[in-house]
Order: structure tokens, then sequence, then C-alpha cells
């Protein structure tokens, strides 16, 4: 194995801004304009460590849960059910009524020092979320007018998951994922021509990944193998002779490769 590098070009990730942002009020996706930023502020999660005969022989973390802060200068109309208000005529609200749960989609962008604010993104899906909103100040107006800026702190309750522990909090880094499935997710959360947005499941999800984003290959056992996967992976260079192209696809020498899916 080569020696370990670092701060090699293209390898200078960072994490900045927040955009696409998506409520989704019993399942249905509406467009959030005005987004500013959203604060992940995970719960819990803390250490307990246990001793005998004074040596540490233990140490387990409790269960974390997925909390956040949205602040925005808008919100859309379908949110007032989870802020509390009800419209009970057109142009009626009544508010401190009880909050419904909604879910969330947003993306934040991954860059490096070669693609900059380009190179990827992380899309993040938000599950059973209830919004206590803040105090909200109306101020005169002004020679410097400024927009009320609102905010809400997000509790979650995490779905049950089978094999894995149960979370709110689904990210799909565009930099690993086959861009077939990224694409078909999205197609889901954003909604098509003929396809209404919507809030997928944390089971759908990884059905979609399973079913569009697999990379397969199979050892025939006579020298030559098969390969099953998204179109965006496998590449024919004539009859016989494919190219993959795959994050997990690592070339050790000019004839010898590792890869899984």
């Amino acid at each position: 194995m080569p020696r370990l590098t670092w701060d090699s070009t293209g390898k200078r990730y960072y994490e900045n801004g927040v955009d696409r942002g998506v409520l989704y009020v019993d399942d249905v996706g509406t467009p959030w304009n005005g987004l500013t930023s959203i604060s992940e502020e995970p719960s819990s999660g803390s250490s307990k460590e246990y001793y005998m005969d004074g040596i540490k022989y233990l140490q387990l973390s409790s269960s974390e849960e997925f909390a956040a802060t949205i602040n925005a200068y808008t919100y859309p109309k379908e949110f007032g059910v989870c802020n509390g208000t009800n419209e009970i005529r057109t142009g009626l609200m009544l508010t401190h009524q009880p909050r419904k749960s909604f879910g969330l989609s947003y993306r934040s962008f991954v860059g490096n020092d070669v693609d900059g604010n380009e190179h990827g993104y992380k899309l993040h899906i938000v599950y059973n979320a209830l919004a206590a909103p803040s105090n909200v100040t109306h101020n005169s107006l002004n020679d410097s007018p400024s927009p009320v800026d609102f905010s809400w702190a997000l509790t979650t309750k995490p779905p049950i998951l089978t094999d894995y522990r149960p979370t709110a909090h689904v990210i799909v880094d565009t930099r690993y994922a086959s861009a077939s499935v990224v694409s078909a997710l999205e197609d889901v959360l954003y909604g098509t021509n003929s396809l209404t947005a919507r809030l997928p499941t944390i089971s759908e999800v990884i059905a979609l990944f399973d079913s569009v984003g697999a990379l397969v290959v199979t050892d025939n056992g006579d020298g030559t193998y098969t390969a099953v996967g998204p179109d965006s992976a496998i590449t024919m260079l004539d009859a016989t002779t494919y190219q993959i192209t795959w994050p997990t696809a690592i070339f050790i020498d000019a004839n010898t490769y590792t890869i899984s899916s």
C-alpha cells in the first residue's frame, strides 16, 4: 500500500451553503423559498462510563436524536399548520393551534480546491419534525429597513428501522452515490412533469439505492465476469469488454483493482 499523503490536489474539501429547501406536509412537497440557514444540532449522544476495580471497562454512547434550527425570511403557506396557525376561512388564521409534524429536505454544498463549490453536494432528508417558533419582532419602518428573520427550533421523532438505530436524518453524498440513484431520488423529492414531489420513507431510499444504484460483479468461474449496474457505471468497449466507473473501484496497478458495491 502507498504511504499516506496529506492535502493532495482535489482532496481539500470544505462544506458551505444551503438551498433547495422543500417542506413536506402529509408527505407532499412544497418549495421553501427564503431559507437563510439550517443549523443541525444533534441532541444526546453523550457517553457513559462503567468502572470495575477502579478501571474503566466499558464505555457506551446514548441514543442520539436529530434537532435543528431553521432561519428564513419567509415560509410556505403550507407551513402554517406546522407553525400552529390554522386557516379556518380564506385569509382568516387562528394562531396557537396544535402544531403538525412535517418532513424537510435541503441541499448543502461540498467544495474542494479544484472545483470550488461545484465539486458536489449532500442531500439531507428529515423526518417527523416538530417546529417551535422563536420570538418575532416587528419594528417600525425607517431608512434602514431589514426583513424579519423567522426562526424555528426543530425536534424529531426517528422512524423505526430494521437492522439500524432509528434516525430522523438521512444524508446522500453525491460525491460517492451513483448519479443514476441521485437523479431517481431527486425525481421523488422534487417531482417531475408527471409525478408530485413527495417524501419517500427511509426504506424507499434504501431500496432505491439497492435497485438503481447497486453494482454487482459476478465471477463466472471461467475467467470472465458479468457486471450489472447503472448505465453510468458500465461502458461497453466492444462486444465482450466493458469498463467500470465506480467510486469504490480502486486500481492497485495496471492490471489489478479492488471493487465493492
